[in-house]
């Protein structure tokens, strides 16, 4: 008997611990458990971007503080991109830093959105803010979507009401790669 108690125990800490963190708040730790840490990914087989196919695509979970993840993405020999994750109390807020080969900021950059909702442990998703419809008129309807889970990480795009294909772009977070360079704008 005294067993069984101490498993109920066991069980029912195990599970109000559990419910102390909303979803939002275990999503970020299990990203923040891959810190310093790059891998190669992959455009879904449905993407045809000029921009980005046939070239080696890199994420680097390069710097991790209590409310910040910085994740720069390497596109061949293109450093510009970092995608700037910030924990906002229960939501998370994803932009995009862009840079130019000498560090300064492209003048499209700090695009993004905020969680609408604490999302899932596995999903957060980011509906452009007014600040993205300021800049970017065309991007007002962008909903950014990163899954995570024990093996991948993936970064998508969709602009909703348009026939545009959904950008995708899985991480294999079971095979790490050599970590890349310093981003433009980091050195």
């Amino acid at each position: 008997m005294k067993y069984l108690f101490l498993l109920f125990v066991f069980i029912f800490a195990d599970n109000s611990l559990a419910q102390d963190k909303n979803q939002a708040q275990i999503f970020w730790n299990n990203l923040k458990e891959h810190c310093g840490k790059a891998y190669e990914g992959k455009l879904d087989e449905s993407i045809k971007n000029d921009s980005f196919s046939g070239k080696k695509l890199v994420m680097y979970v390069l710097a991790c503080d209590e409310n910040t993840i910085k994740i720069p993405f390497y596109v061949g020999a293109d450093k510009s991109r970092t995608w700037v994750l910030t924990l906002e109390g229960d939501r998370i807020k994803l932009k995009h830093d862009h840079r130019h080969e000498d560090g300064s900021e492209d003048a499209i950059t700090q695009y993004g959105g905020i969680s609408t909702n604490t999302g899932s442990d596995k999903l957060q998703f980011f509906p452009a803010d007014q600040e993205t419809r300021d800049l970017i008129g065309y991007a007002a309807t962008n909903v950014w979507w990163i899954t995570l889970d024990e093996s991948i990480f993936s970064y998508n795009l969709k602009r909703i009401g348009t026939d545009n294909p959904a950008f995708n772009v899985y991480f294999d977070l079971s095979n790490p790669v050599e970590a890349p360079e310093a981003p433009w704008g980091w050195e």
